[in-house]
């Protein structure tokens, strides 16, 4: 036999992560594809949309509200060395609604529900419940993934908008309350300097980061080893890949939005 070389080692390794890759595509198309095809699971989509959406209010907000207050008082840290505190209204709304907003409602919705969508699909191909809908002529993707895919599709926008008027919130609440600035003022320099395309890039990106979220969870999850093992690599991995995604995403969305 010959003897791996580190040029081989690395042509495998590459060629892995490309089939790898083509997997999860071929997965995302084949979801999208029976999202507008009949049959359709109501209860199961409501379902989805109160567990992604109603039940990530708390995390989303107690996050978005300290990011705001941090962003706040570093600005005003970091302005006062050249004379520019008066900045602070105008870089949080921008840095939240941009960047922070939509990264971080995505990140909490990987670590949250991502990892509960592929701990239960996992669980259920382990004890052979997916089998037995495919026994009882279900679709497995019609049932479990569609709804999944479509209510974060649906419902992480609303997440990130809410976090971005909170973490302003918790900018404000740190301005007015710590460092001094008119609360009348603060909220009138903000809304000015925003601009709809910054608003329209925050949902764009929080629809894209949903379905990330959603896909990599239902992927890992169909795709699971056998017994408690099995559970708990689908459910790290599908964490893992939906945050570097979610990275990646927000790096492209933004150079397409603003790099024009």
């Amino acid at each position: 036999m010959t003897p791996a070389t580190p040029l081989g080692a690395t042509g495998r390794a590459t060629l892995g992560m490309l089939a790898a890759v083509g997997r999860v595509a071929l997965f995302a198309a084949r979801a999208v594809s029976h999202i507008l095809r009949p049959p359709f699971y109501p209860r199961e989509i409501a379902l989805a949309l109160l567990n992604i959406g109603w039940l990530s209010l708390p995390v989303v907000g107690l996050t978005a509200v300290f990011t705001g207050a941090a962003l706040a008082l570093q600005i005003y840290s970091g302005g006062a060395r050249f004379n520019a505190e008066a900045v602070v209204p105008q870089i949080v709304a921008i840095g939240m609604v941009r960047e922070l907003g939509p990264v971080l409602v995505g990140l909490m919705i990987a670590a949250r529900v991502t990892s509960s969508i592929a701990a239960e699909i996992a669980t259920m191909k382990v004890t052979e419940q997916i089998d037995a809908l495919v026994t009882l002529s279900t679709n497995p993707m019609k049932y479990l993934v569609v709804p999944r895919v479509l209510a974060a599709l649906a419902v992480v926008p609303a997440l990130v908008a809410v976090g971005d008027v909170i973490g302003i919130f918790g900018g404000w609440a740190v301005a007015t309350g710590s460092l001094n600035f008119n609360p009348a003022a603060y909220l009138k320099n903000t809304v000015d300097f925003l601009e709809p395309l910054d608003v329209i890039s925050s949902l764009v990106k929080g629809c894209a980061f949903g379905g990330i979220a959603a896909t990599m969870g239902c992927y890992f999850g169909m795709n699971s080893g056998r017994g408690a093992q099995g559970v708990g690599r689908a459910t790290k991995s599908s964490v893992e890949a939906a945050a570097i995604l979610i990275l990646a995403a927000n790096f492209l969305l933004t150079g397409a939005f603003f790099s024009l």
